[in-house]
């Protein structure tokens, strides 16, 4: 199974972390179910032309925080999310979300206020109370 991960050396994360953090994205959409078998650490590696121990470190990342499991001599799987995996994950995501907009906001000149203003703005028309 060949995944579709990229990473770029020119990324300001580290390679093991764009590694992780693109399987753990494709495990918490449900891209990949649980079982569901990852290709080994050598495999991975070479078609990400990268080293063995930037790939075996985002897999030992991913499998203590319940993401995956490797059973000697037959594989690396995909595990079943507990709930507050699951949602530690899209906590995470949309933290992150607002952090870059916020910032963004922030650097235009945007006070907490305005922004404040902008947030409501949309949550009112999400949610047309």
């Amino acid at each position: 199974m060949k995944l579709p991960i990229t990473v770029s050396n020119h990324n300001k994360e580290p390679i093991y972390y764009q590694i992780e953090s693109q399987i753990k994205a494709m495990i918490a959409s449900g891209q990949l179910s649980p079982g569901t078998v990852l290709p080994s650490i050598r495999s991975l590696s070479q078609d990400l032309s990268c080293s063995l121990i930037t790939t075996r470190r985002a897999y030992q990342n991913l499998e203590r925080d319940g993401y995956i499991q490797t059973v000697q001599g037959k594989g690396t799987f995909v595990l079943q999310l507990e709930n507050h995996v699951q949602k530690e994950f899209n906590d995470e995501k949309i933290y992150q979300s607002f952090l870059k907009n916020i910032t963004e906001a922030q650097l235009a000149g945007y006070s907490k206020e305005q922004i404040h203003s902008i947030y409501n703005k949309v949550i009112d028309e999400i949610w047309k109370e």
